[in-house]
Parts: structure tokens; C-alpha cells; sequence
């Protein structure tokens, strides 16, 4: 049996092959968009897919399967209830496939999505019995699946769907099986998820704090705690792979070399300039309304989706050294697709057009300190959630949460100072420049957010 796991960095999204080299056949499980990967799977081992597997209706990222079939004449398959527009077989519950020595059978496990499920595997040239189960968005390494995605008004539903999955699906399976989640540490679609890409059924029962509930209403309450904020992508996302998505067109980099006077007029016209750089440089100068998220690190991915509404045209400031061909691949991943270009010279182009700039401060815990002993204090925003609030704050501040933050709303007034705070800096960078893009200029960020706040105080 052939095998292997797929890491799409920056989403935490993972995605499988599994085939025969003998029999020359395979399936590949939750596509991810670019399928250059399969593709090279392909030519290199003599296989050719012929079954695509979506485990659900993804949320955070769109799916490959339609650019997977087109390219190689593959059938699509997704459980029977899942209400797709686009051609597709569909799985029930026990379905079989097999390719060669691989034998996949499906588990229909809602919980994450009414349409979810889970595949066993067997390796038949080692044992008729499954060695490792892929569980989706049921069963994360460390965490389970987040069952708010498909609405408030199936909620219930969808958490006694998961608890059964859980408790009752994988509760009957032994504990050797090796778990092979649909995520790992970085997706939104779960929390606290280990770093580690695969683990064991056994493992988890031991050591999983979402498989140690005695009762449903335990475990319910449990994962109503932790639900989190919804990034705006998610609902766009779900309808585009509900409908199909469309095929990716060729790039052709040199007509989306934008000059200063071209981005300006995207701007005007309503596009988003969506500023990639790291913080500090975006600090020092910006294009004016642009809004910041340092792709440095492999963060930016999945808040990129929750600061910029989908569906708007986007003009991007690259970072130093950058691609422009890789930075479309990135965010075609997430459905954003309406990118009108790069400011090619970047913020340079834009200083040497003789425009505008803007500038973000930072300040640092001691300086803070300072002045807020002072006589004018300024604000104090905190866009932390409600529990990391609690955990340790500011005296004083408000907490202001991220989802505040994107309906436009400040709870201070326009000629008030504020300074802009989170756990490390990374949140309030970026919804700093959300603030100041809304209008407000007297903004600035704790540089180091609570964590060097905490040090700072630990020092003296």
C-alpha cells in the first residue's frame, strides 16, 4: 500500500494519498486547490487517481477536487448528505472502495458538518484488519472538530452528532488504530491541537481532554466553551465548495505588475490593499486604509480570512523577496480570488508617487507602564477573547474583542489615544490597522502584547 500525508502550511489543512504501486491506482482524500503535488505523486509512482474524497463541505479552505477531476478525469465523492450543486458519486455509510492491497471504508461521522466522514484503512498486504482511520474534522491530535461551522440553528444537533462520533463511532474501534486527522496545529477549525501530524486512538482516549467527558451534557457544555470567533471566509468558502469552484485561470504575473497610479485607482474604486509586510515595516509607512497581516511565520493565511471580507478585490504589498505567483497560490487556497495585482516597487513606488503615508507606533510595556501612571492615560483596547481576558489584563482595559473590532465599532472616541493590545502582538497589529483604517489616527500597539507586559513585570 502506498500512504502519505500532505501538509498545506499556513492552514494547518492536511490532505492523503493512498494507492497501490502494483495495481496502479489511487485515491487522494481533502484536495487542497494546487495539485501540483498529486500530480507529481503520479508521475513519479506510476499510479493514477481515479477516486477524489471530500471527508465534508470544507470550510477554511477550498477544496481540489474539482481541479483534481478536471485534470484527471476522477470521480468526485462526498456523503449522500451533503447538498452539493456540482456532479459527484455519493458515500454512504460502510461504502468500500479498494485500490489494489488499499482497502478505504467509509464512516459517516457528522458533528463537524452534518455531511462528515471518516475512512478506514486497510493494508491488506499486512492484515485484513484497518490500520489507521482518517478522521476528518471529527478527531483532531489534541482537540476535536468545532461543530458551529454549518449554523446556530443546528447547533444542538451537531454537538450530540459529535459527541456519538466520538464516543460511539470511534468508541468501538480498537485502540492500535493510527489517527490521521483532516488538521493539525494552525487550522481554525479546532484549538489546542498538538504539532504532532498523526497519534494513535489509544493515545487520544489517554490523553485528550474532549474524550474524557462522562456524559453528553459534560462534554456539551465543554464545546460550547469552546467555540471562537467565525473568520469571515468560512461562509464564502462553504458556498463555493458547495457549488463547485471554478478553475484556476493562468497566470500571467507581468499584467498584474501594478504601478503606483494603478493601485491607487483599485483603491478609489473600492479594493482592499491588503499590506503583507512584517509589522514594523508596516509601522513606518503605509499606504492609507490599508489593513496589515505579517504573512511572515505562516499565520497571515487563516487571518487574512478573518480581517478581509471575501469576494472584494484585492491589491497586495509584498514582503521583501516574495512571490507573487505564491502569494495568489496561497490565497486562491482560501477563495480569494479577485486579486487585481501587486504594487510592484512596493511602498517605495508609492513614497516616490509622491502619496500619502500613514504610520502605526508601537509602544513598549515600559513605556506603557509610564503612561498610564501618567496624567493623561491612554486607552487601553484588549482584543483578546473573554477567557484570555480573565486569565490576566491590563488594569483598566477593555476588552475589546476582535469580532468588535470588525463590525466597526470602538468603544472610545475618535480623538481619544488608544493603544491596541493581545497575547503576542500579532492579533492587535492587525486589528490596529483595521482601527486606524476606519478612521481613527491616534492608535498604537503594545509591542510584545501580554506576554512581555507579563515579563516586563516579572523583572522588576
Amino acid at each position: 500500500m502506498y500512504f502519505e500525508q500532505i501538509s498545506t502550511p499556513g492552514l494547518g489543512c492536511y490532505s492523503y494519498v493512498i494507492g497501490c504501486p502494483l495495481a496502479g491506482v489511487m485515491a487522494v482524500v481533502d484536495p487542497r486547490r494546487d495539485i501540483g503535488v498529486y500530480l507529481r505523486i503520479t508521475e513519479e509512482s506510476g499510479m493514477r487517481i481515479t477516486h477524489i474524497f471530500d471527508t465534508h463541505v470544507h470550510a477554511d479552505h477550498i477544496s481540489g477536487a474539482q481541479e483534481l477531476r478536471a485534470s484527471t478525469g476522477a470521480d468526485i465523492y462526498i456523503h449522500e448528505s451533503a447538498p452539493v450543486k456540482y456532479e459527484a458519486k455519493k458515500l454512504k455509510h460502510g461504502d468500500e472502495f479498494k485500490f489494489g492491497y488499499a482497502v478505504v471504508r467509509a464512516l459517516h461521522t457528522p458533528g463537524h458538518t452534518p455531511n462528515s466522514v471518516s475512512f478506514l484503512v486497510t493494508d491488506l498486504a499486512r492484515s485484513p484488519e484497518p490500520e489507521m482511520i482518517l478522521t476528518g474534522d471529527l478527531l483532531f491530535v489534541g482537540d476535536v472538530g468545532r461543530p458551529d461551522l454549518p449554523g446556530k440553528e443546528i447547533l444542538d444537533e451537531q454537538v450530540e452528532n459529535l459527541y456519538k462520533g466520538l464516543y460511539k463511532t470511534l468508541g468501538s474501534l480498537p485502540d492500535y488504530l493510527e489517527v490521521y486527522p483532516g488538521h493539525g496545529q494552525g487550522s481554525l477549525c479546532g484549538q489546542g491541537m498538538s504539532a504532532k501530524p498523526v497519534t494513535t486512538l489509544g493515545y487520544e482516549r489517554l490523553a485528550n481532554p474532549m474524550l474524557k467527558y462522562p456524559d453528553f451534557e459534560e462534554f456539551k457544555h465543554a464545546i460550547l466553551s469552546k467555540v471562537t470567533m467565525r473568520p469571515r471566509s468560512f461562509s464564502s468558502i462553504i458556498a463555493t465548495n458547495m457549488n463547485g469552484a471554478a478553475l484556476l485561470p493562468k497566470l500571467d504575473t507581468a499584467e498584474y505588475a501594478l504601478s503606483a497610479d494603478k493601485a491607487d485607482e483599485f483603491r478609489k474604486a473600492g479594493a482592499t490593499i491588503l499590506d503583507l509586510r512584517d509589522m514594523f515595516s508596516y509601522g513606518a509607512a503605509h499606504i492609507p486604509g490599508s489593513v496589515n497581516v505579517d504573512f511572515f511565520g505562516g499565520l497571515g493565511l487563516n487571518w487574512i480570512g478573518v480581517a478581509v471580507p471575501p469576494g472584494v478585490p484585492i491589491v497586495l504589498v509584498l514582503p521583501p523577496g516574495s512571490s507573487f505567483e505564491e502569494m495568489c497560490v496561497e490565497l486562491q487556497r482560501i477563495g480569494y480570488d479577485m486579486i487585481k495585482g501587486w504594487l510592484k516597487g512596493g511602498i517605495n513606488a508609492w513614497v516616490d508617487s509622491g502619496r500619502q503615508t500613514q504610520s502605526l507606533s508601537y509602544i513598549s510595556s515600559s513605556d506603557l507602564r509610564a503612561r498610564l501612571a501618567g496624567p493623561k492615560p491612554p486607552a487601553i483596547l484588549d482584543v483578546r477573547s473573554p477567557d484570555e481576558f480573565k486569565t490576566m489584563k491590563i488594569e483598566g482595559a477593555v476588552n475589546h474583542t476582535f469580532d468588535r473590532v470588525l463590525e466597526g465599532i470602538c468603544p472610545v472616541g475618535p480623538d481619544v489615544e488608544a493603544v491596541v493590545v493581545c497575547q503576542g502582538g500579532f492579533r492587535a497589529n492587525i486589528a490596529a490597522s483595521l482601527i486606524q483604517a476606519q478612521g481613527r489616527a491616534n492608535i498604537s500597539v503594545l509591542s510584545g502584547g501580554m506576554n512581555a507586559w507579563l515579563a516586563a513585570q516579572q523583572a522588576r
